[in-house]
């Protein structure tokens, strides 16, 4: 009886000790670009040297489209507690509708996106048929 009391004890310590880990990493938080300052940060990390002029995001913070002065175009979204971030090419794919703007990057793993841009997802939808060639639905 003793041990099984001990051995409940340990457990009940072991999880309390992984919850306050996860908490102190921020695992399972609800993550979200706050500001356009914040995506430009999170796109320079990603991209050495990238510079965003131009940028929207998603509504609900999850992600964002942003272009540099090359006229590269990047795509950012949430991954778990963390941000990924794919440079759109040719093998972009995008489709508008209203003011969601869903987006793939043709990296299968990378999976498609789906925006919500408001006012500017017309405008963005425009500028990424001029990627080289991107095709659209």
């Amino acid at each position: 009886m003793l041990e099984q009391l001990l051995q409940l004890g340990g457990s009940v310590l072991a999880v309390l000790l992984l919850g306050w880990i996860c908490a102190k990493l921020g695992l399972g938080s609800d993550v979200r670009i706050g500001s356009e300052e914040e995506a430009r940060r999170l796109a320079a990390e990603a991209l050495c040297g990238f510079e965003a002029t131009d940028l929207a995001l998603d509504r609900a913070g999850t992600g964002a489209l942003l272009r540099d002065r090359q006229g590269r175009v990047m795509l950012l979204r949430r991954h778990g507690a963390m941000f990924a971030s794919r440079l759109l090419d040719s093998h972009a794919f995008a489709r508008l509708d209203r003011n969601f703007l869903t987006i793939g990057t043709g990296d299968e793993t990378f999976g498609k996106v789906t925006l919500d841009l408001g006012d500017k997802a017309q405008i963005w939808a425009s500028s990424l048929r001029h990627l080289r060639g991107a095709t659209h639905a």
